[in-house]
């Protein structure tokens, strides 16, 4: 098989992990490459770059017979193993070529975890050492290998991620038997309490499949948040459940549920970003996203009794708490009222979606209409349409080819 067979073949096995993000780390040796304005794969860098990253598998050959995966030993599809020459020509190639920043390097399972990781650091190894390459490399950890690999595939990589796959260990017994999240856990351990500059700079994320299993969304984002307390991940990712493989113990769906996700999505932001917490957007009598509204919208209209907000005098934190308004426009809000009181027309100037805000908010005490538009349903109707009336409109891109 040749190398171009080999790439096509291993590049498309890649293509259903998500847990990609941007680099976070700059190394300043010199060599081939850069870390530091550069990343990941459909991401974005400080700068507003689009960024790109090779993504593939060192081997789509596997021993486990995970239900959900395209890759799994029972299916009959083409395999193929990329040597670790092969990796670093192909990497450097298209490097050279502008195609790629960096590389993303994951695999399935060949005799045993030691054996795959090891195979995996010789590759990478020889990237660095051989070819200087000097760029971002975000590898996959292979739950149940010795601390002794971890910390030799630790010290080469930029980004390291070990995905728990589903959000709870039920399912993942049930569809994944081979697989135990406590050697997840441990891997997540061992790199939050021995991260530094040099080793897994960049931090460590997961990914997790959603929709594969019954979960709710109280349970996804319960793990989530569980996560990024206790091991400080970067990122959690969601992946909409994709039926690839037919088995009795698989859902039946006709498309993936990529709304869901998204709401995923925006449910994490809050938590990370504006101060949010599980138990202020899910509950047990509601456990599921409403589909129809984002998360924060939501939680406003559930709490409209802290509403309106006036935007010159509420704390940078209740400016969170406002659809609408994210983390650099509540700082430009803050920063502007020191020096004028602001109005509807100067939001809109700011870059505050008012469309969203303004239902919220009062200015200089006055609402942007008369009050009798200040109640629940008329509130969210309204979200409602325009989000309708956003998605009817949205023109996609042509494809290239």
């Amino acid at each position: 098989m040749d190398l171009k067979e080999k790439l096509i073949i291993l590049a498309d096995s890649a293509k259903y992990d998500a847990s990609c993000s941007s680099s976070g780390s700059s190394r300043k040796e010199g060599k081939l490459g850069n870390t530091a304005v550069a990343g990941i794969c459909h991401s974005f860098a400080a700068d507003g770059r689009c960024i790109s990253l090779l993504k593939i598998l060192l081997t789509n050959c596997c021993i486990y017979d995970c239900k959900y995966c395209p890759n799994r030993r029972t299916n009959n599809i083409k395999r193929a193993t990329f040597t670790k020459e092969e990796i670093c020509e192909i990497t450097i190639n298209f490097y050279r070529r502008n195609y790629i920043e960096g590389l993303f390097i994951s695999s399935g399972i060949i005799k045993n975890p030691d054996y795959t990781m090891n195979l995996m650091i010789e590759a990478i190894s020889l990237l660095r050492s051989k070819y200087h390459f000097g760029g971002y490399i975000h590898a996959k950890a292979i739950p149940g290998a010795s601390e002794y690999l971890l910390k030799k595939l630790g010290n080469l990589v930029d980004r390291l991620s070990a995905n728990v796959e589903l959000p709870t260990d039920e399912g993942l017994k049930l569809l994944a038997p081979n697989k135990d999240n406590r050697k997840v856990d441990k891997i997540m351990d061992y790199v939050h309490k021995n991260r530094t500059n040099k080793f897994v700079p960049a931090g460590q994320s997961t990914q997790m499949i959603i929709g594969a299993t019954k979960e709710t969304d109280l349970e996804i984002m319960s793990k989530s948040s569980t996560m990024y307390n206790k091991h400080e991940l970067k990122r959690v990712f969601y992946s909409a459940y994709i039926p690839v493989n037919k088995d009795k113990l698989l859902p039946t769906l006709q498309t993936p549920p990529l709304l869901r996700e998204n709401r995923l999505y925006q449910a994490d932001w809050l938590l990370r970003y504006y101060n949010f917490k599980v138990e202020d957007i899910l509950d047990e009598k509601n456990p599921n996203f409403n589909l129809l509204l984002d998360p924060k919208a939501s939680w406003a209209l559930k709490h409209l009794n802290e509403f309106p907000k006036e935007i010159n005098s509420c704390s940078f934190n209740d400016l969170l708490k406002i659809p609408g308004i994210g983390v650099t426009s509540a700082k430009r809000i803050i920063s502007s009222r020191k020096y004028f009181k602001i109005t509807f027309n100067d939001l809109k100037k700011m870059g505050i979606v008012l469309k969203r805000a303004k239902y919220f908010i009062t200015c200089n005490n006055k609402y942007f209409t008369d009050s009798t538009f200040f109640n629940k349903n008329i509130i969210e109707r309204n979200l409602i349409l325009e989000d309708k009336v956003k998605k009817e409109s949205n023109i996609e891109q042509l494809a290239l080819f």
